[in-house]
């Protein structure tokens, strides 16, 4: 039995939420940290992310980037106005913020630009092998998932874990200053939008996703909106795993070539 879910506390307190959903949270939380403590954030924030690696991330994520408006409007295409309040809230939430990533598109060229690659390297360039992983689990959600589990794959899991490693890039000082000081602030517009003190867009997809499915969903259904949430940590694992140049791939590229 469906029991409807109405917030009464604030928005970015895990207390607002019914029971099931902090818990899924909590037991999502070690595969979370598996993509804030990936390697790449520590070599960017430090400014020592090299060339080739810094290429691979711009041209690697982009397709999730570019894609993220369709993976909502897919979600949009499975509400009906009146069927239930979450769908009104999921409708009015999609169509609301569809034309802000489109947005953010625009700015992520801006970031790579900014970084030393090119918009059409970006946009036309092929991705390292196996770096498609996020975008392709994202498609599949949004695509054959039902409502609430393609909006906590995507704008809960997926946009959450971006606010918490962007937060971590745009405060650095070091990364900032590695960007030219001409076209810097337009450089790190990304990472500013997405800075989790500044993105609420994640909790909001929670409500959403609580509002759906009720405060007492059944616990195959918890269960799965937990994979979900995994699997786009891991996917994302896997997709900056294939976006960084390692020591050894260099050496065995160079003795190939010698």
């Amino acid at each position: 039995m469906h029991t409807r879910f109405e917030r009464t506390g604030p928005l970015t307190e895990l207390g607002s939420y019914p029971q099931w959903a902090q818990d899924m949270v909590a037991d999502c939380e070690q595969a979370k940290q598996g993509i804030l403590g990936h390697e790449v954030w520590a070599r960017m924030s430090e400014a020592r992310l090299d060339p080739a690696s810094t290429r691979n991330f711009m041209v690697g994520v982009w397709p999730v980037i570019e894609r993220f408006p369709a993976y909502m409007a897919h979600n949009l295409l499975k509400t009906r106005y009146g069927r239930s309040p979450g769908d009104n809230l999921a409708r009015r939430w999609l169509v609301r913020n569809i034309r802000v990533e489109q947005n953010h598109a625009e700015y992520w060229l801006n970031w790579a630009e900014g970084a030393g690659v090119p918009e059409e390297e970006v946009t036309t360039g092929r991705p390292p092998v196996g770096s498609q992983a996020l975008a392709a689990w994202c498609e599949e959600a949004s695509r054959s998932g039902d409502l609430a589990a393609g909006i906590v794959a995507t704008n809960y899991a997926v946009e959450g874990a971006t606010g918490e490693w962007s937060q971590r890039i745009f405060e650095s000082t070091a990364y900032a200053e590695s960007l030219p000081k001409e076209g810097r602030a337009r450089s790190l517009r990304w990472l500013q939008l997405h800075a989790a003190y500044d993105d609420t867009h994640p909790w909001e997809a929670l409500e959403i996703v609580c509002a759906l499915v009720g405060t007492t969903p059944g616990a195959d259904q918890v269960r799965h909106l937990g994979e979900c949430v995994r699997r786009s940590y891991t996917s994302m694992c896997i997709t900056l795993d294939h976006c960084i140049e390692r020591q050894g791939r260099l050496d065995v590229r160079a003795g190939a070539a010698a």
